[in-house]
């Protein structure tokens, strides 16, 4: 058996190749962004070309840095953005169009018309989720509907969906496959029988043949045939699940909160599929070859980390996202300036398409330090509504929080997330969890790892932030902020 493992994260703003030892330490890592398109206010696109090209750069110069060879890693695995949509030719592996991206908000009428029929929870019951423009299901339809004869060469066979994880699998492999994570994430999904839904397919006029196979997400799916040749692509999870792999949250009850350009908290509910009534994501958490799968509630928040590169690219505030934190700690306190980011709408735990951005509570007082703490605290507030819903559903009272992603080394904003939410919150020794979760499952597929005691025993503790702060104050900054996201409501006509 090789010495190392391998992961490819796919990521929205860029795309990572890690290569980690039996330990899950990090021996070689790459990483390279590409572009955010934004033809229109509220659409984002990716060129996947573009992404394709930067995962083959990626892959050859992380095992360059390494010094090892292909036949030195057991198997690939692939986490990514989850949502992002794209069709391209079976024959010639050109998309046809530029990826959809979670983010984007164009299929906001599509969602409208759908739920004139059942509400937004028309397909909640069979798929976990409300009809909003985040699925990949209404962007499937919008490119069928508005790219030039894409329908006819749909219905004809001779095209091919994917997310992010199936175009890249396709293009290591040649085989057209997806796994229950991501399908999860389509609303075209089953939740019970981890099939593609016949009428859902129907009514959004989805020809069932452009779909990608279900598969589980430990397995292997076919051998690279291009980069790395010969070895095995055989882990496969949506990032936030391979977050949650990866922080070892494999008992019921387990939570993880990933900061990235969005923010995501996962809480496993085991082996049955648990309804939400308060705004929460029903999802597949993860399933390992013929075993049972595990199924998770999620809190899906859209702009966190972005928030911070909004302030660096649009408003040039600051050179790089590191420099939110020195610039936040100028000041002692959000000088009564909250920030909604509401730039795609809200997602957990409100579903609310009609909100947009807000910035509340200005006066001559305010300086640059109070508006770098208010995007800071935005994300910290907008996980405590989401780990409240996440207690109504579950009735499980979380005594600890676990974090990943590049957010997680801002000391200021770990220390307010614990303070506003009163629970301990840890940072693991590998914050790269995502990647790690997507080794995690490739591994277990090969039998680098024999099963999941051996992938607990390398989870370590690196940091702990404890509450500090008094309940007053922390009750009187969460209404106030609840009451700044009120203001958001009904912008959009």
């Amino acid at each position: 058996m090789p010495d190392f493992i391998s992961a490819i994260d796919q990521g929205t703003t860029s795309t990572r190749f890690i290569i980690f030892d039996k330990f899950g330490h990090i021996v070689s890592s790459q990483q390279k962004e590409h572009r955010q398109i934004f033809p229109r206010p509220g659409w984002v696109e990716h060129d996947p070309i573009e992404v394709w090209e930067a995962t083959r750069e990626v892959m050859q110069a992380s095992l360059e840095k390494s010094g090892l060879k292909p036949a030195d890693l057991a198997a690939i695995g692939i986490t990514n953005q989850r949502e992002t949509t794209l069709i391209w030719d079976k024959t010639t592996g050109k998309p046809i169009y530029n990826a959809i991206v979670w983010q984007d908000t164009r299929t906001d009428l599509i969602c409208a018309d759908l739920a004139k029929e059942g509400g937004q929870d028309r397909w909640r019951g069979r798929t976990g989720l409300p009809l909003a423009t985040y699925f990949s299901a209404p962007k499937i339809k919008w490119l069928l509907d508005n790219v030039n004869g894409a329908r006819h060469k749909a219905e004809e066979g001779s095209l091919l969906f994917g997310n992010m994880d199936t175009w890249l699998i396709w293009n290591l492999t040649g085989i057209h496959v997806t796994d229950v994570t991501n399908a999860s994430r389509t609303q075209l999904m089953d939740l019970n029988t981890l099939e593609w839904d016949d009428e859902i397919l129907e009514t959004l006029a989805i020809p069932r043949g452009i779909l990608p196979d279900i598969r589980s997400s430990s397995e292997v799916y076919g051998i690279s045939r291009t980069v790395f040749m010969g070895v095995p692509v055989a882990g496969d999870l949506g990032d936030q699940q391979a977050a949650l792999f990866g922080q070892t949250c494999f008992s019921p009850g387990e939570a993880k909160n990933t900061y990235g350009t969005g923010c995501f908290m996962l809480l496993n509910t085991g082996h049955h599929a648990i309804p939400s009534q308060s705004g929460l994501l029903t999802t597949l958490a993860y399933k390992i070859g013929s075993q049972p799968a595990t199924y998770a509630l999620e809190g899906s928040i859209a702009i966190t980390g972005a928030l911070v590169q909004w302030l660096r690219d649009n408003l040039k505030m600051i050179e790089s996202s590191s420099d939110i934190e020195p610039l936040a700690r100028e000041v002692q306190d959000n000088g009564g300036v909250y920030f909604v980011p509401a730039f795609s709408g809200l997602f957990a735990p409100y579903w609310r398409s009609d909100a947009r951005g807000a910035i509340l509570g200005l006066t001559r007082y305010v300086e640059r330090g109070h508006l770098a703490r208010a995007v800071l605290e935005a994300s910290a507030y907008q996980t405590r509504e989401v780990l409240e819903a996440m207690e109504k559903d579950s009735g499980v009272k979380l005594t600890t929080l676990k974090v990943d992603g590049g957010m997680v080394f801002n000391e200021l904003l770990m220390q307010f997330q614990a303070d506003i939410l009163d629970v301990p919150v840890i940072r693991p020794k590998v914050a790269e969890t995502t990647a790690l979760g997507a080794a995690y499952a490739a591994g277990m597929a090969v039998g680098y790892w024999q099963d999941l005691d051996a992938l607990r025993s390398n989870w370590g503790m690196d940091k702990r932030w404890q509450p500090v702060m008094d309940a007053a104050q922390r009750e009187k900054l969460f209404s106030k902020w609840k009451k700044a996201v009120s203001r958001t409501f009904d912008w959009v006509d």
